[in-house]
Formats: structure tokens, C-alpha cells, sequence
């Protein structure tokens, strides 16, 4: 918007001073005056603030250049979760359009990828075995099916049909067994 005003302006002083005819035809013949939202070709790619998404998860991008305190939908050609907002995004503009940004990329800083997994939660990886902790519980849920881990101690297995099998001997050991 910025720079469709300053046009405006300098073409307003030329006016005054004489310079430019005063017909509309001939004033806009005299200059080339863009479209607000129109990126002058070949821009290059732009930094920008992944401000957060809309209600269909569509991203939403602020501190575009021309567009200077507003928010403004985009596209996305990578991944982006709720944990990035706030980081910057590298930005492409469909026919150097600024109201078509398309998110090509996201700045990694060891904050966002950390925040990646979540607070709390540490993840350890090896060839044989992956590592979860928590700092309170850990729930898996698919559907009705769930398994929680908690701090006491305590496994928590829930489902509408639980199967225990073993090709060898299955054994339940505790304190107290109760069934039905």
C-alpha cells in the first residue's frame, strides 16, 4: 500500500509543479502507476512471520513486505504445525503477486525444533529401541482404544475388545489380580 501511496504522491507534486498534464488520460499515460499488490518481476523470495491459521487451517503470514501490519492468508508447499507459529517462513509470490504468498520453507532454529516435539516430552532414538518420557503421562488413543502411562507407575489399558496373547507362557503377577 506504501508504495501504490508514494506514487500518488509524487505524481500529485509533479501536478502541482506544472510537470504533468492535467487530463486524466494523459496523467496516467504519463506515469505507470502499479497495483498495490503487484511485486515488481523477478522478486526474490521474502522473509516472513508465520502469524498462525485460520478455522481450515490455512496459514497466515504477517510482516509481508506491502502489507506491513496486516495478516494475510497464504499457501504452503511444506508442512507446518501449530508449534512454528510465530517462526519465520521463507515466501514466494505467485506471478510476484504479494496477495498470493506461497510458503516454501521454514527457518529452523533449535527453539522451533525442539518445540517440534512438545514440552516435556523427550524422544530418544537407536537402532533397536525408541525412548518416549514424559514428564506426568503418556497417552496413546486410537478411537475408543487407549494405553496411559502415568507417573505413579500406573498402565491403564481401555478398549471395547482387548486381546493378551503369547506363543509362549502368559503370565499376570501382582499384589492382588482381580477378574471380572
Amino acid at each position: 500500500m506504501e508504495m501504490l501511496e508514494d506514487q500518488f504522491v509524487s505524481l500529485a507534486a509533479d501536478l502541482l509543479a506544472g510537470e504533468v498534464p492535467a487530463d486524466e488520460f494523459a496523467l496516467l499515460s504519463a506515469r505507470e502507476v502499479h497495483a498495490s499488490h503487484t511485486a515488481p518481476s523477478g522478486l526474490a523470495p521474502v522473509l516472513a512471520r508465520l502469524h498462525g491459521f485460520d478455522l481450515l487451517d490455512q496459514p497466515l503470514l504477517s510482516s509481508l513486505p506491502g502489507s506491513p501490519g496486516q495478516v494475510v492468508p497464504a499457501r504452503s508447499t511444506v508442512a507446518l504445525r501449530r508449534v512454528m507459529v510465530g517462526s519465520e517462513v521463507l515466501v514466494f509470490f505467485i506471478d510476484g503477486d504479494l496477495q498470493q504468498p506461497v510458503i516454501s520453507g521454514v527457518l529452523q532454529t533449535p527453539a522451533v525444533t525442539a518445540a517440534a516435539i512438545a514440552p516435556g516430552v523427550t524422544v530418544q532414538v537407536d537402532d533397536e529401541r525408541h525412548v518416549i518420557s514424559a514428564e506426568r503421562e503418556i497417552v496413546l488413543r486410537c478411537g475408543d482404544a487407549s494405553i496411559t502411562l502415568t507417573r505413579a507407575g500406573k498402565v491403564i489399558i481401555k478398549g471395547n475388545y482387548i486381546l493378551s496373547r503369547s506363543a509362549g507362557y502368559n503370565k499376570i503377577k501382582g499384589a492382588a489380580i482381580d477378574i471380572n
